[in-house]
């Protein structure tokens, strides 16, 4: 199974989703592959913000060398899941050629929190310590509820 995650610029949100995911698949075994990406390629080529690292490591979660890049058409097609991190992000993908045919893999990543009214996980880029502490702590439970409804 091949999984990505998107957000906006793949500083924040996106990589912090990729490293608790990993984290999970390797304690798990899990058969999947993990990549993130961004709507926009503002970042291309940077780390995650610095903000992120820290905060994913202090949760035990090292991202400090996953790489932004902007998702592609061709990522629409390949990935067999997509989770967006908001409505705005999954706006965005709509506007994709490709869409169409991808658009049954592509979930907003708070329906695994709560499948009645998803919430969005909210960039923290201009946010504090506690901001980047809330993301981590939502995708930390989209993950786990993920694996339980895929892999039990």
């Amino acid at each position: 199974m091949k999984v990505l995650f998107v957000c906006l610029g793949n500083i924040c949100r996106s990589p912090v989703a990729e490293g608790i995911f990993r984290q999970l698949s390797e304690r798990e075994s899990l058969p999947i592959h993990l990549d993130s990406a961004g709507i926009i390629d503002t970042h291309r080529g940077e780390n995650p913000d610095p903000r992120s690292i820290a905060n994913a490591r202090r949760n035990g979660v090292d991202i400090s060398q996953l790489v932004s890049r902007p998702i592609t058409e061709s990522d629409l097609l390949e990935f067999d899941q997509i989770f967006v991190m908001d409505k705005k992000n999954l706006e965005a993908l709509e506007k994709f050629r490709n869409y169409a045919q991808a658009s049954h893999k592509i979930v907003l990543t708070g329906h695994y929190i709560n499948p009645t009214s998803p919430p969005n996980i909210p960039d923290p880029y201009y946010g504090t310590e506690k901001d980047f502490q809330q993301v981590f702590d939502l995708l930390h439970r989209a993950a786990e509820a993920w694996k339980r409804q895929h892999f039990s």
